[in-house]
């Protein structure tokens, strides 16, 4: 691939940004400056830097991040922050989007990409990748509250019924489920569909990939092929 088109597929602009980039000698692959717009170079564990900050070449990119509360999975959030906004220009150039949703006040895992085959692998109904779920919750959790979440609850306006399973209380008022589907508050409206109400919710895994105990929250990592793998795991894989 041609050094301009690289550095254009990672996010550093238009093809013109990049060639008068590389014309000020602003690049350098593996550690030696080129000011060649046609260089032909290896993508294979391709290392870069621009202005001397170091890159890697990633032909697509997955992210975890540890969402905070008040931030929306949105590009243009209207009463909160944007989860964009913990990234710089450089990646939201690449187009990242999420891979679902968290609302503004459900911390914890959430995935982006620029792949639309693996938000798609990970987001359509008949996928069933499984989500797990932590949350407090305004009353004590009855076990008649845990029976009905394991049998299936139904929910307004939605077709089917909605069961979680391995329903754990974890403490009277903390209670963790692993959800199946995908729809709008799904979590929040089981629970008071059995008569109790979500206070916190945390999303601690997706698939088998569950939240990295040393990512902070509003910090984010690259994932790994494996990790990658693991986020697509389905309920009959785990």
């Amino acid at each position: 691939m041609l050094l301009e088109k690289m550095l254009q597929s990672q996010g550093f602009g238009s093809r013109k940004a990049c060639q008068q980039l590389i014309k000020n000698g602003a690049i350098a692959i593996q550690g030696e400056v080129q000011t060649d717009p046609k260089y032909k170079l290896d993508l294979n564990d391709l290392n870069f830097s621009v202005y001397g900050d170091d890159y890697q070449y990633r032909e697509k990119v997955y992210i975890a991040l540890n969402k905070p509360q008040g931030y929306e999975c949105s590009h243009q959030a209207t009463h909160h922050f944007s989860v964009f906004d913990l990234f710089d220009p450089v990646l939201l150039n690449r187009g990242i989007q999420c891979v679902g949703r968290l609302d503004q006040d459900t911390t914890g895992l959430l995935l982006l990409t620029d792949d639309g085959q693996f938000l798609q692998a990970l987001t359509h109904p008949k996928k069933h990748v499984p989500k797990i779920y932590q949350m407090h919750t305004a009353d004590p959790v009855t076990d008649e509250q845990i029976e009905a979440l394991s049998q299936g609850v139904e929910l307004r306006n939605e077709k089917g019924i909605f069961a979680a399973t391995e329903v754990m209380r974890l403490a009277p008022q903390y209670l963790q489920m692993t959800v199946h589907q995908g729809v709008y508050h799904q979590v929040k409206r089981m629970l008071a569909a059995v008569g109790n109400k979500v206070e916190r919710l945390h999303r601690q895994q997706i698939g088998a990939f569950a939240l990295p105990q040393h990512l902070a929250q509003g910090e984010w990592m690259y994932l790994d092929a494996a990790q990658i793998e693991q986020a697509k795991l389905r309920n009959d894989s785990l």
